[in-house]
């Protein structure tokens, strides 16, 4: 693939990107000449269709086609490209599908050509199964009779082609061909039983591996260490059913995103009212600690992103019951690791004032950061959100006075956002301009330049040296040479220009979302601002869409 331009977009898991039950991706970024927003919603079963709405914002677009592309096979397996429709009424909106065959870490190709000329974009996928289709219960029906009656057909036709199909006009069966129709009758009776038997073994033994393939989610189970007076956060990846899952080798083929191998996120329940956003770092193969920054106790959901090589990423689930600290002499947090306490989602305004406390606001009001700093969200207060409409959550950032705040980079990006939904159902870590991992949108622009037709698999401990050594070089860096280099990476930084690539750098960032169901969320918003970072939190409710 030659002169593709990427450009900045992110992920659940989903695929996919790291995420739970938001399986949509969204993504706003440049084509060539063209800002597009991108929705994909991959299907639920593998071989599937994934629809694709695609939104043009500027320019005049004549066509837009998609085409997908797999990790494994490369821009040389990749087939043909689909054109997308242009929605009625709407010209700069186009739809369309595209048919994802292989199971695993995915893409869609986005090519425009319009009255600017012609742009390229990638948007990574992730495709599983995820469900298994019943039939429904009067077609089975429908169809059992039907096989009844061809069963009974194709005996009595065998039956009558040895007996009252050779007869001549007016003649009768003799007790011969009598005897002969019924031995062949029951020849065939037991052929097509043996053969209905062989197609019945078949299906079911196609269902059971595809019962196989059916993705189950990577387990983990946390707990509170207490070392040295500091409790210490350790999450440890469940391996004991890896075999039947063909996981293999995937803990040594892990790659960072964003400079850390884990992002881990802890929200206490069910107020959702102290969060924590942790780099937990690779103690054995298994086992991933990190220092528990000074949350109050309680009972914790725990969400841990992880990117595989192919740029799969997942999000690992578990609770975590915290106890009261037993000593004042914990460290607090530092650097990249934070935490926030804000009032319950059902119980506004009720919060101890503490240095590390927010309160919580909703769109069209302003969030203010522990620093005076504050954060508005673009919206209207009392209008709620619909599920399924992809949206950009816009914030502006505002320094103490009132004047606008330019964002230092935090982890290669201008700013994080994680949406929970009020019973933990939903969860997604979100940045400009995406919903889907850094390390994905990394990934396949290294495959897609290469012109291999089956990705090369390295081995495994010379990969998982080669990241460790890579983290260590991150670590010995200073705050400033980290994030120019991780923002060099993601094509965000450009040396010869000295500023920002990829994305306008201004006091507004913008996050591409669609909100997967109706109900109450919890948006947590992370800047980073006097090398300090600040988390905001904002609340939102979302209608079903029919109902609206």
């Amino acid at each position: 693939m030659k002169n593709l331009l990427f450009i900045l977009f992110l992920a659940v898991t989903s695929i996919a990107n790291a995420h739970v039950g938001s399986s949509g991706v969204q993504m706003q970024g440049q084509a060539g000449p063209y800002k597009l927003l991108v929705s994909i919603q991959p299907p639920d079963v593998i071989p599937g269709t994934a629809q694709i709405t695609v939104f043009v914002e500027n320019g005049e677009a004549q066509k837009v086609t998609a085409r997908p592309i797999y990790f494994y096979s490369g821009d040389k397996g990749a087939p043909s490209a689909d054109e997308l429709t242009k929605a009625p009424n709407q010209s700069a909106q186009f739809t369309g599908v595209v048919w994802l065959m292989e199971w695993g870490s995915s893409s869609a190709q986005i090519q425009i050509e319009g009255d600017k000329g012609k742009g390229e974009i990638i948007v990574p996928i992730i495709a599983v199964s995820t469900a298994q289709r019943d039939m429904p219960k009067q077609l089975g029906i429908g169809l059992s009779i039907l096989g009844v009656l061809l069963f009974l057909l194709m005996i009595t036709t065998i039956g009558a082609s040895v007996s009252d199909g050779i007869l001549k006009p007016g003649e009768v069966l003799s007790k011969a061909q009598k005897r002969r129709r019924w031995i062949n009758m029951g020849i065939a009776t037991v052929v097509c039983s043996v053969i209905l038997y062989g197609g019945s073994s078949w299906w079911d033994s196609w269902a059971a591996d595809y019962q196989q393939w059916i993705y189950k989610p990577t387990k983990g189970n946390t707990a509170v260490l207490v070392a040295k007076d500091q409790r210490i956060f350790e999450l440890k990846i469940d391996t004991t059913e890896w075999k039947s899952q063909r996981k293999g080798s995937m803990l040594s083929m892990l790659v960072p995103d964003h400079g850390k191998l884990m992002h881990a996120f802890l929200i206490r329940t069910p107020g959702l009212d102290a969060f924590a956003h942790i780099h937990p770092e690779r103690k054995d193969s298994a086992t991933f600690t990190a220092d528990l920054p000074n949350l109050p106790a309680g009972k914790y959901l725990v969400y841990a992103d992880i990117v595989q090589y192919s740029g799969f990423a997942e999000t690992i689930v578990d609770t975590l019951e915290i106890p009261e600290k037993t000593n004042n002499s914990e460290k607090e947090t530092t650097g990249e690791d934070t935490y926030v306490i804000t009032d319950p989602i059902d119980a506004p305004g009720r919060v101890p004032l503490d240095a590390n406390v927010v309160i919580c606001g909703k769109p069209g009001t302003k969030t203010v950061f522990k620093d005076g700093s504050y954060a508005i969200w673009e919206g209207k207060p009392d209008k709620p959100l619909e599920a399924g409409k992809p949206y950009l959550l816009n914030f502006e950032i505002f320094n103490p006075d009132g004047t606008p705040c330019l964002p230092e980079p935090y982890l290669g990006m201008t700013g994080h956002v994680a949406v929970v939904r009020s019973d933990g159902s939903v969860y997604i870590h979100l940045h400009p301009s995406g919903t889907f991992s850094m390390a994905a949108e990394q990934t396949f622009k290294t495959r897609i330049s290469d012109t291999a037709k089956v990705a090369r698999r390295p081995s495994p401990q010379i990969f998982r040296d080669s990241v460790d050594s890579y983290l260590a070089s991150l670590k010995s860096m200073s705050v400033a040479q980290r994030e120019e280099q991780l923002m060099t990476e993601m094509g965000m930084y450009e040396l010869k220009t000295d500023g920002m690539m990829g994305m306008e750098h201004t006091n507004q960032i913008s996050f591409p979302y669609s909100f997967p169901k109706e109900g109450r969320y919890r948006i947590f918003l992370q800047v980073k601002r006097n090398e300090q970072v600040l988390t905001g939190v904002f609340d939102v409710r979302v209608n079903d869409a029919t109902a609206l």
